[in-house]
């Protein structure tokens, strides 16, 4: 080795640095050996070399990379349109989870279209696991769409029957369309699963609801109340049982916990603004409801109710229900099938004396709602104000039909289609 310009070394230095030299040296080819041997293996077996800490190496495997042999990369689980180009860097389960996060935000604040959109871009394997679909479900159910809903959470049975979270909602739906088997098979596979969930009793409540038996529909809901006094649905589900035998301040205090538990509980606010309206307390009803609308705007039923409320206020306080008549289109608007809107809607036309339009908008209703005896009946009485008695009575036979509980007051309007008195009948809510 060369001597420094600063002068000689010590004899002990210069007897260290070939030895030095020589250790090094050693070191040198055996790490090459070690490294040169992974490197031949790593391409026999076909696949990358693998690091011992994926801490140093910057981060989590990439998403382009080629898993190892019996390993699973994760992209076939990712969304559509997450791949490597816009997901690099990201672990493909926290990318799975932020979009199930995205679907689950769109679905608590209703907006359903988006939720549905965002579920249908899970991998085939996702949407078919039981959560996905009852949050199908239950987005389709808050769209008013019971026959894809009905699909939804009847699929989510077959995939996962151990679950039993979100059927309670597969319940109401079920009582909704009047579905008595299907409904006491859930009821019972339920409770024949798990007879301390909460969910399994708030199911068989509704059952009993179906059956007319109310008093033993609060025993089964208070029970899943006893399991789980935070459910809110269950509250709500007992306010509706004590508002059907009309036990109003039962029914209210039921409504009020389920708030109290829950204040986006968007069906507890209906439920107080429901009981309000039929206690003709409109203005009260009018606030529960317009509170219920903040919570859950695109609900075409909600909507009617306020137009109903609203209605009811003006013809209260004598005055043209014109806001009642602008929220009830927008009841419309929001679903063109929706009976209930055009039949108030067709009622609020007649208080403004818009008789031809309220014609028109109840021939429309009676083509897709020919059995409704209450359609039949106002439809005779803006005939009678039209001056046309024959097709009236006409009418009102057909209302007589189909609503024989009605009876006294249909035949009392038939009497007096010939005299003049506009206000002989009144069609109710």
């Amino acid at each position: 080795a060369p001597f420094s310009a600063g002068g000689v070394g010590s004899a002990a230095e210069l007897a260290a640095t070939p030895v030095v030299d020589e250790s090094a040296r050693a070191s040198s080819q055996r790490k090459a050996t070690r490294a040169s041997s992974g490197s031949a293996l790593a391409a026999a077996s076909g696949a990358p070399p693998v690091r011992r800490s994926s801490r140093l190496s910057g981060g989590a495997p990439q998403f382009g990379t080629t898993p190892a042999a019996g390993g699973h990369s994760g992209e076939a689980d990712l969304p559509l349109g997450v791949g490597a180009e816009n997901a690099e860097g990201v672990c493909p389960a926290a990318a799975l989870l932020h979009h199930l996060a995205r679907a689950l935000l769109a679905v608590c604040t209703y907006r359903c279209a988006e939720a549905l959109q965002l579920f249908d871009e899970l991998s085939p394997r996702q949407r078919r696991t039981g959560w996905v679909l009852c949050q199908q479900g239950r987005a389709h159910f808050e769209s008013v769409n019971y026959a894809e809903a009905e699909r939804a959470f009847s699929s989510a049975l077959l995939v996962e029957p151990h679950r039993l979270a979100g059927h309670e909602l597969h319940s109401t739906l079920l009582w909704h369309l009047r579905a008595e088997v299907k409904l006491s098979y859930l009821a019972q596979h339920s409770v024949a699963l798990d007879r301390k969930s909460a969910h399994a009793w708030a199911i068989m409540g509704n059952c009993f609801s179906l059956q007319k038996e109310h008093d033993t529909a609060l025993r089964f809901l208070n029970r899943a109340i006893q399991l789980s006094p935070d459910f809110a649905y269950a509250h709500t589900l007992c306010g509706h049982e004590y508002a059907a035998i009309e036990d109003f301040d039962k029914a209210l205090a039921a409504y009020r916990r389920a708030i109290l538990l829950d204040e986006r509980h968007y069906n507890g606010w209906y439920g107080l603004g429901s009981v309000y309206f039929r206690q003709e307390k409109y203005d009260l009803a009018e606030f529960h409801l317009a509170r219920a609308l903040q919570i859950n705007a695109g609900s075409s039923p909600l909507q009617c109710y306020l137009g109903m409320a609203l209605h009811e206020k003006a013809l209260a306080e004598g005055a043209r229900p014109v806001r009642a008549l602008a929220v009830l289109e927008r009841a419309i608007e929001l679903d063109s099938q929706n009976p209930l809107a055009r039949f108030q809607k067709a009622r609020v036309l007649l208080s403004l004396d818009e008789r031809q339009l309220a014609l028109e908008e109840l021939l429309a209703l009676r083509e897709f709602a020919p059995k409704e005896g209450a359609v039949h009946l106002l439809l005779g009485r803006i005939y009678k104000k039209l001056g046309q008695p024959q097709p009236a009575l006409v009418c009102m036979s057909t209302a007589l039909d189909l609503n024989p509980k009605d009876a006294q007051m249909i035949k009392a309007a038939i009497h007096k289609l010939n005299s003049a008195d506009d206000d002989d009948v009144d069609d109710g809510p």
